[in-house]
């Protein structure tokens, strides 16, 4: 009988919970946080197929997604029940995305058209060019003044063009008016809400500030940049705020609550480490690596390759908060190549004991250049590259050039960021899958000449999704007032190295660099008798 009194008393003390949906590129979350504490309950994960159906390209099953998601769901109801708490306590749920990643379905049927294309996809590399030749001057920027980003690879309307282009279902499905766009959080949104039967087509404001139909300063869908593009604006979702109720849990044991937070992942973590006030940043080790700086209500545009984005919108009649964006596309996605196309490693953890049994790359450097490289440089035909080695070089020595690439990446991030802003960062707030790898943030703070401070919940994205779900008008359980947010923990690595040391070897990094540009090409190539195009 106590027993049952204590447990019953332990779920009326806990109040409202807020749930986050994650779904990232390798993997799937469904997260449930305390709306009072900001602690995190309970949890579940499931890992995302990729595959490269050829070289260059990166594709995901939208239907493997959705199902992920439920099943995420499924497995982390059990659990609470287990842990004695109650579901019916969930007041909210928020969703975080991988971003730019291109999806059209039927809305009739349901039925997407095409594979995901994931954002880190080099397909598009001849529309790009196509569109680059096209514009005065021949200008990467083109459109930069209002979309805050160079036309790239990287963005959802080249990926959309391609599929408008390439696959037939995807074009008749346009021209008989039944497609419909969007980016994963606005397939999982249109799912969740009921998807033929009545589901909401909406996105966010950060996450349409990534695919180049959007104009930053309006924070509407720009008619010229869809006419640029070719494309009709009738398949686009609506665009919302990043906290409000978009619609209602149709199906499963969530069923009635409300989805009432809306971010990319990497504003959405930005907003998890409490980075409201203009000045502070943060960096995420995923997939890819992104720092982020909130720049306040204005658009700042970066002189030195850094990308303009929409940081977060925090209600309908809130104002919308900017930031600059350093993004490197591989991080996390060197752990998986050493792991799944080299085999030298059998797990992330191996890679940490590997480089930690040597403690230096011995003069090896890796440029993981697999998607051409983004920020600074926006040089597509980048590739990877391994230098520097020697008879004495061995898989540890690559293991810890390994580390140290996603090291000296973000310095370029840094440094790009540090010359936009004239304000130096004295500190580097972190979070994401690659920070439980203490080598590597040791690695970082060395590598930056400043401490690298990772808050003791991991967690930051699924939380930013989380917080912005909790506020949104009717649903009110989660404060994000300054006095009202719950103090966070954290580890602090300092710099342990001379600055003259890691001066030195980073300017190593970027000769390295210099050397894996300019390798691509996507003029045909004579090879023999047979003419192969590279992308």
């Amino acid at each position: 009988m106590n027993g049952t009194m204590a447990a019953s008393s332990h779920r009326i003390m806990l109040g409202p919970l807020v749930a986050a949906i994650d779904q990232g590129t390798s993997s799937t979350r469904f997260l449930v946080f305390n709306s009072k504490t900001a602690e995190l309950l309970s949890h579940h994960q499931v890992e995302i197929k990729q595959s490269f159906p050829k070289e260059g390209w990166v594709e995901e099953d939208p239907k493997e997604i959705l199902q992920s998601v439920y099943e995420c769901m499924e497995r982390t109801c059990e659990k609470l029940t287990q842990l004695n708490i109650d579901i019916s306590n969930i007041k909210a749920i928020g969703v975080t995305n991988q971003r730019e990643t291109t999806l059209v379905w039927d809305k009739e049927t349901g039925e997407p058209l095409y594979n995901a294309i994931v954002w880190l996809d080099l397909r598009t590399q001849s529309t790009v060019e196509r569109l680059i030749n096209k514009t005065p001057g021949r200008n990467k920027n083109h459109l930069k003044h209002k979309t805050g980003l160079p036309i790239s690879t990287y963005f959802s309307a080249v990926k959309l063009r391609w599929l408008m282009d390439n696959v037939d279902e995807v074009h008749k499905a346009v021209v008989s008016h039944r497609a419909m766009f969007g980016t994963v959080d606005s397939w999982l949104i249109w799912c969740l809400t009921g998807g033929k039967s009545g589901g909401v087509h909406c996105t966010d404001v950060t996450n349409a500030s990534r695919t180049m139909l959007f104009n930053i300063h309006t924070m509407d869908w720009d008619p010229e940049l869809c006419k640029y593009f070719g494309i009709p604006m009738e398949i686009l979702p609506r665009v919302r705020s990043s906290s409000e109720i978009y619609g209602l849990m149709k199906s499963g044991a969530l069923s009635g609550i409300p989805i009432s937070g809306c971010l990319g992942d990497q504003s959405a973590a930005l907003v998890g480490q409490m980075c409201f006030q203009d000045g502070q940043a943060k960096n995420t080790y995923g997939t890819g690596c992104f720092l982020l700086r909130n720049t306040g209500v204005k658009p700042v545009m970066s002189e030195h390759g850094l990308l303009t984005t929409v940081a977060y919108k925090l209600g309908r009649d809130k104002p919308a908060c900017y930031a600059l964006e350093g993004s490197v596309a591989i991080a996390g996605a060197v752990v998986r190549w050493l792991q799944d196309n080299l085999g030298i490693i059998g797990s992330s953890e191996e890679l940490e004991k590997l480089a930690a049994s040597v403690g230096t790359s011995y003069g090896c450097y890796f440029v993981p250049a697999f998607s051409g490289l983004y920020a600074p440089y926006w040089e597509p035909s980048a590739r990877g590259i391994i230098c520097g080695l020697t008879q004495f070089t061995n898989k540890s020595h690559l293991a810890f050039a390994a580390l140290e690439a996603v090291c000296f990446q973000t310095r370029e991030i840094l440094d790009a960021m540090n010359q936009d802003s004239g304000i130096p960062l004295t500190q580097l707030q972190v979070d994401g899958g690659m920070t439980s790898n203490k080598l590597l943030m040791q690695l970082q703070a060395d590598i930056l000449c400043i401490p690298v401070v990772k808050p003791s919940m991991p967690e930051t994205t699924a939380l930013g999704a989380a917080m912005a779900a909790g506020a949104a008008e009717g649903v009110s359980v989660w404060s994000l007032n300054p006095e009202d947010l719950s103090e966070v923990t954290s580890e602090k690595f300092e710099p342990q190295i001379n600055p003259e040391e890691s001066e030195f070897r980073y300017a190593r990094w970027k000769k390295a660099v210099e050397k894996s540009m300019n390798w691509e090409t996507t003029e045909p190539v004579c090879n023999g008798n047979a003419k192969i195009t590279l992308y």
